[in-house]
């Protein structure tokens, strides 16, 4: 028995709807989401993988069923049909992209907004404390004040005041080539990894000191640029215990490759040990360097005693050096 034509393309489409809603969601790709933000970024991406396989199985099904169906059979040596075009199909194709492509900018542009974005079209014909109230407003007062410096208008992008809590912990990140500084302000430690406890919103505030550098850890689905002469932001929530590369994802210098670092996300209670060990070691060092500095007090004399004694200088070495000068 034969199957309609209209049977079978519905059935061939709810096979290719059921495969890429089934790829779209267990493609595998993405590493492990340890934050609270990635779920949104990882929504997104779904979305997109599962329209891309289905435009993928659409086209190269096409091209499969026309290379089959249509080949040259053996003896056949007469031309093709001629064609002129097909509008209706023309605006089909032309159609169907135009609208996918404006629900994944729309789409990208809300989760953009939820991470802590911006909304340009506040700051355009809309009072300022009615642009605060919206959605992706991070920056629209600021805009307008055009006679503040380009680092303060900076300083917003990322840190929406009418959206994003209020952080936990505030971080000072600077970028130089070739490595990650944090600085904690609150309690004066500075380190080369950066380590930040679970379920806290964190706020970084990022810089660099040489060229444009990009502060990327893709378990978090974050990534900002570290600028010179400029303060600009990332706010996050760690969820998941363990450590987590943190990569520079701009071309820096020769040995970008190796700006590499790693953050580690810990209960509150293992962080507030390690900062408390990093003050205690901090400030052991500074006593030691006070002690090494000049112990009890010495003269000169007395503190380079043991080390002229170490290298063999006495009174005789010294009054031979003398009498080599004059």
């Amino acid at each position: 028995m034969k199957i309609p034509s209209n049977i079978s393309t519905l059935l061939a489409g709810i096979a290719l709807t059921l495969v890429s809603l089934w790829f779209g969601q267990n493609h595998g790709l993405l590493p492990e989401a340890a934050s609270e933000e990635a779920s949104l970024v990882d929504g997104l991406f779904n979305m997109m993988m599962t329209i891309s396989t289905g435009l993928f199985l659409i086209v190269e099904g096409v091209i499969i069923y026309c290379v089959v169906k249509f080949r040259r059979r053996p003896g056949d040596t007469t031309d093709g049909a001629p064609m002129h075009g097909n509008v209706p199909l023309e605006i089909l194709w032309t159609g169907i992209p135009a609208i996918i492509i404006l629900v994944i900018g729309v789409y990208s542009f809300e989760v953009y907004n939820a991470m802590g974005g911006l909304d340009p079209m506040a700051a355009h014909g809309m009072p300022q404390q009615q642009a605060m109230k919206m959605p992706g407003s991070a920056i629209a007062a600021t805009l307008n004040q055009t006679d503040k410096p380009a680092t303060q208008i900076a300083e917003g992008v990322g840190a929406t005041p009418a959206q994003s809590p209020v952080p936990d912990l505030e971080i000072e990140v600077t970028g130089l080539q070739f490595a990650w500084i944090f600085n904690y302000p609150d309690s004066g430690v500075v380190s080369g990894e950066l380590h930040v406890p679970a379920g806290n919103h964190v706020k970084l505030n990022i810089s660099a000191n040489d060229v444009i550098h990009a502060f990327w850890v893709p378990e978090f689905r974050i990534k900002q640029d570290a600028i010179p002469g400029r303060t600009t932001q990332l706010q996050f929530t760690p969820k998941l215990v363990g450590t987590y590369p943190v990569i520079c994802a701009e071309l820096c210098g020769g040995y970008h490759g190796s700006m590499k670092t790693q953050v580690i996300v810990e209960t509150p209670e293992e962080f507030n040990a390690w900062i408390q060990s990093q003050q205690e070691v901090a400030n052991s060092d500074n006593l030691n360097r006070i002690v090494a500095l000049n112990p009890q007090e010495m003269s000169t004399g007395e503190f380079l005693a043991p080390y002229a004694a170490e290298m063999g200088i006495n009174s005789d070495t010294l009054a031979q050096l003398q009498h080599s000068h004059h």
